[in-house]
C-alpha cells in the first residue's frame, strides 16, 4: 500500500470511530455481526418431558365432529391458552370447546355440556381446578369453537379472551372476580358471522390499545356441505376425503381498530385486508424491520401467505411475495396452519418459523434484515424431518435454558381414511422436538419421553412454565382426547423471566422489545402471548441463560418510545417491570406449596 493510500486508510478508520457511536439502534441492529459459529452440541441429558395432565385434573375430551372427519371442520378444532385470568402470577388454561354438526343444527336439543370451552385455575400445587361453571364463557346455544385469544383490550389490568367460531367470534370481558361478560354486541366484533380460526391481539397504531385481527377460512352453508369425496377437491391421493379448503369459498379476514371506549372499528376494508379471501390459519403481530411498531403475518391454507408492512404510521400495505414468505422456496402455494417467531441465530432480528401439510416441508424463514427473508428449512435441519407430518400447533421455546431458542410441533393429519394406504403418512403422529444448535436444529423427539414416542392428532398449542419453576411446559389440544400437559424435568440452565406493564403503551405491553445481556450473550425478544395454532401462550418474556448466575442488562423498548434499563439482577426469578418505572417487584422461584388462599397478594397490573 502506497503512503498516500496509507494515509487515506487511516483517516477513514478514524472518522469510522467516531461516527459509528453516534449511529441509531435501528442502525447497529441492521449492521449487527452474525453470531460466530459454534461446533453442535449434544443434546442436554436427561431430556424429559412428563405428561401430567391427568395429575393436575384436565379430564375433558375435545369433540370436533365425527370420528370420520366427513367435513372439513371436523378436523381443525382444539385451541388452548395458557393465561393468568386472576392475576396471581400463575398461568392458567383455557381449552376452546368444539362440538358436532347435529348440535350445532339442532342447538335447541343439544346437550351443550359436552362441548363447553373450559377454564382451570392453577392451584399452585402442580394441579387444576375447572372453574368453567361460574366464568360465564359458554352462553347458550350451543356454538361450534376453535381458537382464542388473549389480551387486556381496555386497559383495566385484567386479560380478556377472544373466541373464534364456526359462526363468528366473541369478546370476553375479563371482570376482575373469576367471571367474563360477554361484550362482543357492544365491540361490534363480532366477525360478521364468518368460521374463524386463529385471532391475535396487536397495538399496531401504537396507540395504546390493543387491536384485534381475526383470521378466517371458509365459507359454509350448513344445510348444504359438500358430499364426502365428491369431487376432485374432496380425494387425497386418489382416496376420498372430506372436502376443501380448495374449491370452497374463502372467508375474508378482518382488522378491527380499537377505539379506546370499549369499542372497535372494522378497517378490514380501508386497510385492504385479504382482498381475495385466503383460507386464514394462522396469525401473529411482529416488529419484523426492528422499526419499532408490529408488522403482521398471516398462515394460509392452499393460498399464498400474506405479510404485511407496518409503516408505523399505521398504515399495513401486504409485502408477502416481496419479502419470500409467501410461498415455497419453488414458489409453490403452500398449506400453512401454526406459526411462530424467535431469533433463533441471535443476529438481532426476529425470523419466522411455519408448519405446512404433509409432503412438504415446514419453513423456517431467516430474517435478513432487508426486508426480505431466506427460508433454511433444509440448511437449519428443521425441514426435512417434518416432510411426512402435518403440522399444526408450532412454538419457540428455550426448553433447557441454554440461550437459544428450541422448537416444538404439534401433528395430525386432517384425515383419517390415510391409514386405509400404505402412504407413509398416518393420522395420528408423534410430536417433534428440535434442539437448537447455535442456529442449526437436531430433531430429539424420540428422547423425551414416553409422551414424544406415542402418536396423537394434535393441534392447538400454547407454552408456560405453568408451576414456576424456570422449566417452560408445553400444552397441546388433541381431537377426541384430553389435552397433553407436557411437563419439563429436563436438565436446565439459569434463567429469567420478565412481566410488562404498560402505562403510555398497552397495559400488556405486548410488541415491546425486550432485550437482556448475560455471561456475554446478547438475547432479544417480543412480548406477545398469540401465535402457534388457534392459541395463545403465557406473555412473559422466558430468558434462559445457562451457567450465568446473574443478568448484565435489561432493555425494555415500549410501543411508547419510553426505554427502561436495569442492570445486575439476580438470575432464576421473575421480575415486574413497569413502563417508566423498571423493576417494581422481584419474584423468586418459588417452592410448591398449596392452593393459594383468598386474599394471596396478587401481581402489580
Amino acid at each position: 500500500m502506497t503512503p498516500s493510500l496509507l494515509k487515506i486508510f487511516l483517516v477513514f478508520l478514524l472518522l469510522a470511530g467516531t461516527l459509528l457511536p453516534a449511529q441509531s439502534h435501528a442502525y447497529r441492529k441492521k449492521h449487527r455481526a452474525p453470531a460466530k459459529p459454534v461446533a453442535p452440541a449434544q443434546p442436554v441429558t436427561p431430556l424429559r418431558f412428563e405428561d401430567v395432565a391427568a395429575k393436575a385434573g384436565l379430564t375433558s375430551a375435545l369433540t370436533c365432529g365425527s370420528d370420520e372427519k366427513r367435513y372439513i371442520m371436523e378436523a381443525l378444532c382444539g385451541g388452548v391458552a395458557f393465561f393468568d385470568y386472576d392475576n396471581d402470577g400463575w398461568a392458567d388454561i383455557l381449552l376452546v370447546g368444539g362440538s358436532k354438526l347435529e348440535a350445532v343444527k339442532s342447538p335447541a336439543t343439544a346437550d351443550c355440556a359436552q362441548f363447553e370451552t373450559r377454564l382451570y385455575h392453577n392451584n399452585h400445587n402442580g394441579t387444576f381446578t375447572d372453574v368453567t361453571a361460574r366464568s360465564g364463557l359458554n352462553p347458550r346455544p350451543c356454538r361450534w369453537g376453535f381458537g382464542v385469544a388473549v389480551g387486556d383490550y381496555d386497559n383495566d389490568g385484567h386479560d380478556d379472551l377472544y373466541i373464534t367460531y364456526l359462526d363468528g367470534g366473541a369478546l370476553f370481558h375479563n371482570n376482575g372476580d373469576g367471571t367474563f361478560t360477554d361484550v362482543t354486541a357492544k365491540a361490534g366484533v363480532d366477525n360478521g358471522g364468518q368460521w374463524g380460526t386463529s385471532a391475535a391481539f396487536g397495538d399496531y397504531d401504537n396507540d395504546g390499545h390493543l387491536d384485534l385481527y381475526v383470521a378466517n377460512y371458509v365459507s359454509l352453508d350448513l344445510n348444504n356441505l359438500p358430499p364426502f369425496g365428491s369431487s376432485v377437491f374432496c380425494q387425497y391421493r386418489g382416496i376420498p376425503v372430506s372436502c376443501g379448503p380448495r374449491g370452497l369459498k374463502g372467508g375474508r379476514d378482518h382488522l378491527y381498530r380499537n377505539n379506546g371506549d370499549g369499542t372497535f372499528t372494522d378497517v378490514t376494508e380501508k386497510m385492504g385486508i385479504d382482498p381475495d379471501s385466503y383460507y386464514g390459519l394462522g396469525v401473529i403481530w411482529a416488529d419484523f424491520e426492528n422499526h419499532g411498531c408490529d408488522d403482521l403475518y398471516v398462515a394460509d391454507d392452499s393460498s399464498a401467505s400474506l405479510m404485511y408492512h407496518n409503516d408505523c404510521q399505521g398504515h399495513l400495505t401486504e409485502v408477502g411475495t416481496q419479502a419470500g414468505v409467501a410461498y415455497s422456496e419453488d414458489g409453490r402455494e403452500q398449506a400453512g396452519m401454526g406459526v411462530d417467531v424467535a431469533d433463533f441465530d441471535h443476529d438481532g432480528w426476529p425470523d419466522l418459523a411455519k408448519t405446512n401439510f404433509s409432503d412438504d416441508a415446514n419453513n423456517l424463514y431467516h430474517n435478513d434484515g432487508t426486508g426480505e427473508f431466506t427460508d433454511e428449512q433444509a440448511a437449519s435441519g428443521f425441514g426435512p424431518v417434518s416432510i411426512p407430518f402435518l403440522g399444526f400447533g408450532l412454538k419457540f421455546f428455550d426448553y433447557d435454558n441454554d440461550g437459544w431458542a428450541d422448537i416444538f410441533v404439534a401433528n395430525g393429519h386432517v384425515n383419517p381414511q390415510v391409514d386405509q394406504k400404505a402412504f407413509g403418512v398416518s393420522y395420528a403422529e408423534r410430536y417433534l422436538l428440535f434442539h437448537n444448535l447455535h442456529g442449526k436444529f437436531q430433531e430429539v423427539g424420540l428422547q423425551a419421553g414416553d409422551a414424544f414416542l406415542g402418536k396423537q392428532v394434535a393441534r392447538g398449542t400454547a407454552v408456560a412454565d405453568f408451576n414456576n419453576n424456570g422449566g417452560l411446559d408445553l400444552l397441546a389440544s388433541r381431537l377426541g382426547a384430553t389435552p397433553h400437559l407436557l411437563k419439563n424435568s429436563s436438565t436446565r440452565g439459569h434463567w429469567i423471566r420478565i412481566k410488562t406493564v404498560g402505562t403510555r403503551s398497552n397495559r400488556d405491553g405486548y410488541g415491546a422489545r425486550v432485550e437482556i445481556s448475560a455471561g456475554g450473550v446478547a438475547q432479544e425478544a417480543e412480548v406477545r402471548a398469540n401465535c402457534s395454532y388457534l392459541s395463545a401462550s403465557d406473555a412473559r418474556v422466558h430468558f434462559g441463560l445457562g451457567e450465568a448466575a446473574k443478568v448484565d442488562s435489561i432493555i425494555v423498548r415500549w410501543p411508547s418510545g419510553t426505554v427502561d434499563t436495569v442492570r445486575n439482577e439476580a438470575a432464576d426469578q421473575d421480575l415486574v417491570m413497569r413502563e417508566g418505572a423498571g423493576v417494581v417487584q422481584r419474584v423468586p422461584a418459588p417452592k410448591p406449596s398449596g392452593r393459594a388462599k383468598s386474599g394471596t397478594k396478587k401481581r402489580p397490573r
